[in-house]
């Protein structure tokens, strides 16, 4: 009933050793040649991607007529045949030959042997998911340019190093594990030793020449003295906070109620950002392929029933309704209720009624908490908090919602046009053709129940989904709908930097293959609408060095181990990043959600 994505095959291309020393002068020209051209013939390839990214209003989005590459370029091949075609080259290979050959094909017949051990379906990583997978993300995370290839070692079903995915044009810096493979078997002793932090010592650059202080201050004044600019002067504001006409700041998750001194009696321990981006694109991460075991469904009532009757189907001829006014139903609009730790239990309540089982998982959580670690790789200005329960060896993330400014009528309509882009994009049956769009409940929901594997982390998640679609052969994959401001010149770069950065995580955890983006005017009319896979992000972005999803999975592999590292049995914490935005700290919390605590008496 809950069918996963589908895992496309294909086998990676054999690996052979370095060819005999070139005597002949002419030949070594030909080989740089034939290098130019496939050079020449990569480079026009990019290109052609890059302009293929620019078509955003394609007059027809039919998703059926394509495979959903939900994973990159770079699949599994059938074990079976590759094996059997191993075996009959080496029964032909002549013994003149065993002692260079024998090697490459031995060492890549025993890599077959290791993936096809798994009882599973395995894909390539790309973006997404950004990163790939439909869940990741990728970074370099290793060099490509030796003369000679490195052998090949047992992977455990692993997709093994970016190296092989930079030799072969795939632009993948993170792995995709197959689904049931268990990178610490099914005992779970070594993922309980997990240390809290690592015990390999991390390279640290020079630091700059100290700033001499001695130098007499410009107008005399120290630092307690007055609130002055770069040029000595006393300034035309005030200091913040202090006296004067000005009001202070309202703390809308800044103030000292998120910030935790060192002297504070709740402070449990901290995770300081002191790795580079350059030391964490060198870690390869593996994302194990992630799959649906369940499903729960919110109706207009509230009520919460354990199927897909709220999942809604994505239309295809959403380009017919460019020009559409998204304020359309504003004023019958129902807005979405803060249900706190009860839309927890929810997630909990439909593990229990698809009997999923938890002895060996390590975090249950929604995707929305792991959005925040993966995204503060990179956007370190934007606070949060969750709630850390740990029972019976499974950590549970709590959503916390910081409080927010009160939103203005403007601040309404805005979040209104993302719930009317959805209800566009999508079929309703009780709507007649050219009738308005009316009576539209934020609080009926979709939700997925997904299991994944980020390094050695075992993630049970609730992912909310916006709809589905379906190829020919009827696979049922999802959609995530977006809306944004037309870009421009000036806010094309931000979008990329940090917008599609959110969409890619979003979509990448939960195996999302397409996302739909509805761009919208200041007025609130749908300006053109454009198709983006997952995979594709990731390239977009790696182009211009904005981020990279590798190293968003090696900061939450960080995240992950100190804070499964640092929990103890039975004792309650909130997590939180606050200012100043340099560390994540762990907090000692009063008390335990009943949702929680009924669910593992339940258990």
């Amino acid at each position: 009933m809950y069918a996963n994505p589908p895992c496309l095959t294909k086998s990676h291309p054999k690996l052979y050793n370095s060819p005999p020393f070139l005597s002949s002068l002419s030949h070594i020209t030909s080989q740089i040649k034939l290098s130019n051209s496939q050079h020449q013939t990569q480079e026009r390839s990019n290109n052609n991607v890059h302009k293929n990214l620019l078509i955003s209003r394609p007059p027809f989005m039919d998703f059926s007529e394509q495979e959903v590459d939900l994973f990159g370029d770079l699949e599994f091949e059938n074990n079976e045949d590759t094996h059997k075609k191993e075996e009959d080259s080496q029964q032909s290979s002549s013994s003149s030959s065993s002692s260079s050959s024998g090697g490459s094909s031995s060492s890549y017949s025993s890599s077959n042997r290791s993936s096809s051990g798994g009882g599973g379906s395995g894909s390539g990583s790309d973006s997404s998911g950004g990163s790939v997978s439909g869940a990741a993300a990728g970074g370099d995370a290793g060099g490509a340019g030796g003369a000679e290839e490195p052998e090949e070692d047992e992977d455990n079903g692993e997709v093994k190093s970016s190296y092989y995915n930079q030799q072969y044009g795939y632009d993948d810096d993170y792995n995709v594990v197959e689904e049931d493979k268990d990178l610490f078997g099914s005992d779970n002793e070594e993922y309980v030793k997990t240390q809290i932090s690592s015990p390999f010592p991390v390279p640290v650059l020079p630091q700059p020449p100290a700033r001499n202080t001695n130098n007499p201050s410009r107008g005399g004044f120290g630092r307690g003295g007055r609130w002055q600019n770069d040029r000595g002067g006393a300034g035309i504001l005030p200091r913040p906070g202090g006296p004067g006409p000005f009001p202070q700041r309202q703390n809308y998750g800044y103030g000292s109620k998120f910030y935790a001194p060192r002297n504070d009696e709740r402070f449990v321990s901290e995770l300081k950002f002191s790795k580079s981006e350059e030391t964490l694109s060198r870690k390869v991460i593996a994302f194990q392929e992630p799959s649906e075991l369940g499903c729960y469904s919110r109706v207009e009532s509230g009520e919460v029933y354990f199927d897909d009757s709220s999942l809604r189907l994505f239309k295809r001829l959403i380009t017919e309704d460019v020009g559409a006014d998204l304020n359309q139903g504003f004023d019958t609009f129902i807005e979405k209720k803060d249900l706190g730790s009860q839309g927890f239990g929810d997630l909990l309540a439909c593990i229990r009624n698809k009997n999923i089982p938890l002895q060996n998982m390590h975090f249950v959580t929604y995707r929305n908490n792991l959005n925040k670690i993966l995204a503060t790789a990179y956007l370190r200005h934007e606070p949060w908090e969750m709630g850390v329960h740990k029972r019976k060896g499974v950590v549970y993330l709590d959503v916390h919602k910081l409080p927010e400014r009160p939103k203005s009528e403007l601040d309404r309509r805005r979040c209104y046009w993302g719930y009317c882009f959805e209800t566009l994009a999508t079929e309703d049956p009780t709507r007649d053709d050219g009738e308005g769009i009316h009576d539209v409940n934020a609080n009926v929901e979709y939700c997925s129940v997904i299991k994944t594997k980020l390094g050695a982390h075992r993630i049970l998640m609730g992912a909310e989904m916006d709809c589905c679609d379906s190829t020919d052969e009827g696979r049922r994959f999802y959609v995530e709908l977006k809306t944004s401001r037309e870009l421009d010149y000036h806010t094309e770069e931000r979008f990329e930097r940090e917008k599609l950065l959110k969409f890619w995580i979003q979509s990448f955890l939960a195996g999302v293959p397409y996302i739909v983006i509805g761009y919208r005017d200041d007025s609130g009319r749908l300006v053109r609408t454009e198709r983006l896979r997952t995979k594709d992000i990731t390239h977009r972005v790696k182009m211009k060095n904005y981020w990279q999803g590798g190293v968003c999975l090696a900061f939450a592999d960080e995240v992950l181990c100190w804070l499964y590292g640092t929990v103890k049995e039975n004792e309650d914490y909130i997590l939180q990043f606050a200012a100043p935005f340099t560390r994540l700290e762990l907090l000692q919390a009063q008390s335990c959600p009943q949702e929680i605590t009924d669910h593992v008496r339940q258990l």
